[in-house]
C-alpha cells in the first residue's frame, strides 16, 4: 500500500492575523505621515514639523518606529501561512523585510538629533543659529536618504511575497500580479529619488498600486482568512 502525504493546509488563523498585523502596519504610517511628517514630506515640511509643534512630531515618530514592528510581525506571519509552498522563497521575504526595516528604522536616528538640539540636551552650545539650521537640514536630508535606501528592499520583498501568492492556491492571483506591480512601482520611486529628485511625478502611480495591492491582500486575510487547497464552501444539505 502506499501511503499518501496529506498537502499542508494553510492556517486561517495565521492568515487573518496576518491580514490583521498588515492593514494595523499602513494604519500607523498614515498617522506617521499625518501627525508627523515622516514619510513622503519635503525637508522643508519635515523640519517645519519638529520646529512648530514637537509633541505631534514625537507621536508621529512613535507612530512610525511601531510600524516598523509591525512590519516584521506581518513578515513573520506571512512567512508562517506561505513556507508549506516555497520556504526559501519564504524565508527570502522574511529576510528583506526585516533589512528593509532596520534601515528604515536607523534613518529615523537623526531625526532624533534634530529634537536633541532643541531641547538643548545636545553639546551644541558653541553653534551659532546658522549652523545649527545647516545642521538640522543636514540630520533630515541624511534621514531622507536612508529612509529611500529601506525602499529597495520594501520593493525586493514584494517579488518573492507575489509569487508565493499566485502560487498559492488559496489566495486570489489577482493579488499575487498586484503585488508584482507594487515591487517594480516602488524600486522606480527608488530609482526616481536618487536619479531624478525634480521629477517625483513619476513615482505617484506607485503609491497607488501600492496600496490597492498591500491593503488588498491585507483585507483579504482579514476577511477571508486561507481556503484550503481545492476546498469548496459547504453548501446546506451537501
Amino acid at each position: 500500500m502506499t501511503a499518501v502525504t496529506a498537502e499542508p493546509r494553510p492556517s486561517t488563523g495565521i492568515a487573518r492575523w496576518a491580514g490583521g498585523l498588515y492593514l494595523t502596519y499602513v494604519l500607523l504610517n498614515v498617522l506617521a505621515s499625518r501627525l508627523g511628517h515622516i514619510g513622503l514630506s519635503d525637508t522643508e515640511t519635515l523640519q517645519a514639523a519638529i520646529t512648530g509643534d514637537e509633541a505631534m512630531f514625537r507621536l508621529g515618530l512613535v507612530a512610525a518606529l511601531g510600524s516598523g514592528l509591525l512590519f516584521v510581525l506581518t513578515a513573520w506571519a506571512l512567512y508562517a501561512l506561505l513556507r508549506p509552498i516555497d520556504q526559501p522563497l519564504a524565508l527570502l521575504l522574511l529576510v528583506l523585510n526585516a533589512v528593509g526595516v532596520a534601515v528604515q528604522c536607523a534613518s529615523y536616528l537623526p531625526l532624533l538629533g534634530v529634537l536633541a538640539q532643541g531641547d538643548g540636551s545636545g553639546d551644541v552650545g558653541s553653534l551659532t543659529g546658522p549652523q545649527l539650521e545647516g545642521l538640522a537640514q543636514l540630520s533630515v536630508t541624511t534621514y531622507q536618504t536612508g529612509f529611500v535606501t529601506a525602499q529597495l528592499f520594501f520593493s525586493a520583498w514584494l517579488f518573492p511575497l507575489g509569487v508565493l501568492v499566485l502560487r498559492s492556491g488559496f489566495l486570489p492571483r489577482f493579488l499575487g500580479w498586484l503585488l508584482l506591480l507594487d515591487g517594480v512601482g516602488v524600486l522606480v520611486w527608488f530609482l526616481q529619488v536618487l536619479l531624478a529628485p525634480g521629477h517625483p511625478a513619476i513615482s505617484y502611480p506607485a503609491w497607488a498600486v501600492g496600496f490597492i495591492a498591500e491593503v488588498g491582500l491585507g483585507l483579504w486575510l482579514l476577511v477571508k482568512g486561507a481556503r484550503p487547497r481545492g476546498s469548496a464552501p459547504v453548501t446546506p444539505g451537501g
